[in-house]
Order: C-alpha cells, then sequence, then structure tokens
C-alpha cells in the first residue's frame, strides 16, 4: 500500500522506516518548501500546485504535522481516506476547542481563561494567580507562541511577544512530574496503550522520556487509559494519539494538551516496546491488527538537539541505539535521538547520565523516579 503522508520531517522519515518491512511505499507531501524527511518520493508543493499528482500516487493519507490547513485536509478527504480525520487536526490546533473538549469529556485541566486583548490577559493573571503562562490558541508547540507571566503587569509584554488574538491563559500547575500517554486506534475501534511516560522539558522542548515508570501507581495508568480512550472515541479516532499531562502530588492527573500523530515522547517505543509507536499507527491506519505495546525493559530517549554528540562513543554504551535525522545543525533544531535501554532503572540513570555527558547541549536529566534510586 502507498502511504501519503502531509508534511515530510523527521516523523515522517520513521513512519516510513516501520512501513518497508510492512511492504508500504512513501510518498510525502511538503507545503513548507523545506523537507527533511530524506527518504521516499517527496513532492515539494508550498503553493498547493501538485495535490493532484500527490492523491494519483497514495492509497491513504496521514500526517506527521498537526499545524495544516484544515481546508486541505478535507479536501484530501473527499478523494482519499485521511487518517486521523480532518476533525482531530481541527481540534488538536486550536487550544479553545482542545480544553472545550477536554471540560467536555470530564478530563481534568489546569484553571484556565480564554482572553483577547492585553487587558483581559492582566485581569486573568491577576484572577489566576501569577505565575500564569499565556498560550496562542493557534500554532504553538515547542515552547513557541507561549510566555510566562511572573506579575500582571506583564500583559502589555506578554501579549505584544506572542502576537496572536486569542490566547489561553493557564494556571501553574504544582506537579510533581509531567508525563504522557501514547495510544491507537484502529479503524475497527480496537485500542491499545503504552506505558505511561515521564518527561523532562527545557525551554518548552522535550530532552527526556523514561517509559516505564517504577513508582507508578496502576491505578494512574488506568485513569490515563480511561481520558486518552474518551478522546479516542469521541472523535473516532484512527492512528496514534498522544496526550501530555501533569501529575501532581496527590497522583491526580491535568491534561495539557493533545497531538493527533506519532509524537516525539513515544520515540522510546522503537527500541523499548514489543511494537514501535510507528508501526502500530501504520498497522492502524491500513486497518491491520495492532501490536503489542509492552515494554521490553526500562528505556530512555534522550532527544539531541542543536549539536551532535560524540557518536561512536554514544554506541559503545550498551542497549544504546542512535537515531539521527540527517539534519545540518542549528541552535534549538532536533538532529537526532537516542533510545538507552537497561535491566532496571538505576543501572538505566546512571547510563542516561553518562550519554548526557557526550552531548553538548544536553541539560542533566532530572527526573522524578531517579529521587527513589
Amino acid at each position: 500500500m502507498n502511504i501519503g503522508v502531509l508534511g515530510a520531517g523527521q516523523l515522517g522519515r520513521m513512519l516510513a522506516l516501520a512501513g518497508y518491512p510492512l511492504g508500504n511505499r512513501f510518498t510525502f507531501l511538503d507545503t513548507t518548501g523545506n523537507p527533511s524527511a530524506g527518504i521516499g518520493d517527496v513532492i515539494v508543493d508550498p503553493n498547493n500546485q501538485h495535490l493532484a499528482e500527490f492523491l494519483a500516487k497514495v492509497d491513504v493519507v496521514t500526517y506527521e504535522f498537526e499545524h495544516l490547513p484544515v481546508e486541505l485536509v478535507r479536501e484530501i478527504e473527499q478523494h482519499k481516506p485521511v487518517y486521523p480525520s480532518s476533525r482531530a487536526i481541527e481540534v488538536c490546533q486550536n487550544r479553545v476547542e482542545e480544553k472545550t473538549l477536554f471540560d467536555r469529556l470530564g478530563i481534568p485541566t489546569p484553571a484556565y481563561r480564554v482572553v483577547e486583548s492585553a487587558e483581559q490577559l492582566e485581569a486573568a493573571a491577576r484572577e489566576l494567580g501569577c505565575p500564569v503562562v499565556a498560550k496562542s490558541v493557534t500554532e504553538g508547540y515547542d515552547g513557541k507562541g507561549q510566555a510566562v507571566l511572573k506579575q500582571p503587569e506583564q500583559a502589555a509584554d506578554a501579549w505584544a511577544a506572542i502576537g496572536h488574538s486569542q490566547l489561553v491563559v493557564e494556571a501553574f500547575v504544582d506537579f510533581v512530574r509531567e508525563v504522557s500517554m501514547i495510544a491507537v486506534r484502529g479503524r475497527d475501534g480496537e485500542v491499545v496503550f503504552y506505558p505511561m511516560a515521564e518527561n523532562q522539558h527545557v525551554d518548552g522542548i522535550l530532552r527526556y522520556s523514561v517509559a516505564p515508570l517504577p513508582d507508578l501507581d496502576a491505578s494512574v495508568q488506568q485513569t490515563a487509559d480511561s481520558y486518552i480512550r474518551a478522546l479516542l472515541d469521541e472523535l473516532d479516532y484512527v492512528g496514534v494519539l498522544a496526550l501530555e499531562l501533569f501529575q501532581t502530588r496527590d497522583g491526580s492527573l491535568l491534561a495539557n494538551e493533545m497531538a493527533p500523530r506519532v509524537h516525539n515522547s513515544g520515540h522510546w517505543t522503537m527500541d523499548g516496546a514489543v511494537t514501535s509507536q510507528f508501526e502500530n499507527h501504520l498497522r492502524a491506519i491500513q486497518g491491520l491488527p495492532l501490536g503489542d505495546t509492552q515494554a521490553i525493559a526500562p528505556t530512555c530517549m534522550i532527544n539531541v538537539i542543536g549539536r551532535e554528540g560524540d557518536n561512536a562513543a554514544i554506541l559503545a554504551l550498551t542497549n544504546t541505539h542512535l537515531h539521527r535525522y540527517d539534519k545540518a545543525e542549528r541552535a534549538g533544531r532536533k538532529l537526532a535521538h537516542v533510545n538507552i535501554l537497561a535491566p532496571n532503572h538505576a543501572e538505566l540513570l546512571e547510563k542516561v547520565r553518562a550519554c548526557s555527558a557526550l552531548l553538548p547541549d544536553a541539560p542533566p536529566p532530572d527526573l522524578s523516579f531517579s529521587i527513589k534510586q
């Protein structure tokens, strides 16, 4: 089957690498003019002139990037099956719609307000109590389109810096850790869940993900499963969905945001789970049985950002796997990731520290489970 992918970055690259053993072929439609997949058939189409060519080559369409024109996805849906649907994109690229859906399904979130001026932003900051984080309603990812207000008087500067006509303002959460859920729903409604991962972000960009977690109560995992299942069923979703959450001191979970695609916090599954998120996404959109999501061993994913490290030394570490994206070095750019496996979490943490020391711009790991080793 020929898989059409909207977008042509590293996520598309990893989808293709997972799909070739299944006999899939891949055609990417790049609307940015800067493709980086480096694999498959890439159609560069920033002016929407080659959609017919793309459609003629593919049997089913998916995407690796949700910040796409919804109208484009709806147009494609008139001709080919698209998974996940345009409805999923519409919700996930608009924070107000996303929050509204969370509220309707009874999925708790941090307290928030929607504002449409600097004056409203200041009032929301006073009402929620600083610090607060202001986020653009659309187009924000990897820390972009956001500002932290430590005082209400910073509202005017934050409003100008973000530069959007509508913002979501969220109260800060006293959380123990940031976690994420990756789940997959098939065309027949079958759902499978990966073990919850703990994530460490720096400046809004993911640096580490660890799964499974040694200190996670089974009831917390079940709660997260129920939240993401509700979203999958409500959207009649097909494919991989990621849900980012905060875990508070009492063990409760607050939803942050979701992503309708394979996700950075699921990269650990490429080497640390029986079936990777990429293979399971392809299974789902083709109507194939979903694969086992069980973790093989404690695993940590480390993002390589900005500059690459000593790759030979990294690969000398036992049970360590390097996945490079064939990208030129640039500050803030995701260049690769490393997956490290170990028989237990204490040994895993030692290996993660050793690996991070070989990466020039890697912050030291600061993961909550490490306190318990």
